[in-house]
């Protein structure tokens, strides 16, 4: 059997909101956050669960981490129900949410990692060289001693995953870890998740908006929303079926130079150059290109493809969400 296997999981929120009519009584609305998913994860993937706000992944994570219990479907993770025999599950698992923090505010975080030591039993010689392990991948010798409140947000955030990886567990849930951080934080992120991922063959499901970080470390991604599963497979062949535009940068010698191109073709005025956007479907490049060398000498050009997050922005609109 697969490491975790979801079958059929449902789950609705109860909420109240202010009626319409002037009452003081809140009229119920039923949220149904999750619907009939369903999937299985190998040990030793790493897989991103993306899709728009409100379509269910921090449930789908709260739930798979035992913090909530369904109401429909079964979900066994290493062999376990989560919400249950929860002592024995969480010994096996880690949980990073990137808006909220296990760790003490106001204390070194090396006093953290003590209690957290004795709370997951770890022996001591086990729990050094773990310790020893992880800040060295994730660069906090340095600030071992140093309180959680006093660092920055990439720096609390690496604090963070060294905490949730200190017992060594065999599943990571990630929910949005990324977040707030700068591009040398997320780097350095990636290459650590690459490394624990690779070294010690631990499952990590990363659920994110930055789909630069899903680009950089899932081979395998699954689409939610809303509630639904709507696409489990190939990062590339989601991309591949979306992918339908490119994007072209070009300065002429001469700056009357003016692309006479067909109304498919979008073309605006950037400083001394043009951005034309473009279907290879409708307008293949090499005439594309064709046309653009018939308008003048080319001095400079640059073809590119969408970037990734208009893709999966174009991909949501044509799903509905």
């Amino acid at each position: 059997m697969s490491y975790i296997h979801v079958q059929h999981l449902s789950k609705r929120f109860q909420t109240r909101k202010k009626s319409e009519r002037r009452s003081l009584r809140r009229e119920k609305t039923t949220i149904q956050a999750l619907e009939d998913v369903s999937f299985d994860i190998e040990q030793g993937e790493l897989i991103g669960y993306i899709g728009p706000n409100g379509a269910g992944k921090s449930t789908t994570v709260k739930i798979l981490s035992g913090i909530l219990t369904p109401d429909e479907g079964d979900a066994l993770v290493g062999g376990r129900i989560p919400w249950k025999n929860r002592k024995e599950y969480v010994k096996n698992i880690g949980v990073v949410f990137g808006q909220r923090m296990q760790l003490w505010w106001d204390v070194p975080i090396l006093d953290s990692y003590s209690l957290l030591k004795d709370i997951y039993r770890i022996p001591e010689a086990a729990y050094q060289k773990r310790l020893s392990e992880l800040a060295e991948a994730l660069n906090l010798g340095d600030l071992l001693r140093t309180p959680l409140r006093q660092m920055s947000l990439g720096q609390r955030m690496r604090a963070e995953l060294c905490g949730s990886l200190l017992h060594q567990p065999e599943m990571l849930f990630l929910d949005e870890p990324t977040i707030g951080l700068d591009a040398v934080s997320k780097l350095a992120l990636r290459d650590f998740l690459k490394w624990e991922n690779r070294e010690h063959r631990t499952t990590i499901l990363l659920t994110t908006h930055d789909m630069e970080d899903i680009a950089a470390l899932c081979p395998r991604v699954m689409v939610l929303g809303p509630g639904r599963k709507l696409y489990d497979g190939s990062l590339q062949d989601l991309l591949r079926h979306y992918d339908k535009a490119r994007t072209v940068e070009i300065r002429y010698d001469r700056d009357e130079s003016v692309p006479d191109l067909p109304e498919s073709v979008q073309t605006r005025k950037e400083g001394d150059g043009f951005r034309i956007i473009y279907e290879p479907e409708k307008l293949p490049t090499a005439e594309l290109l064709s046309l653009l060398q018939q308008a003048g000498p080319i001095r400079e050009m640059t073809v590119q493809p969408q970037n990734i997050d208009h893709l999966i922005a174009d991909m949501y609109r044509e799903m509905g969400l």
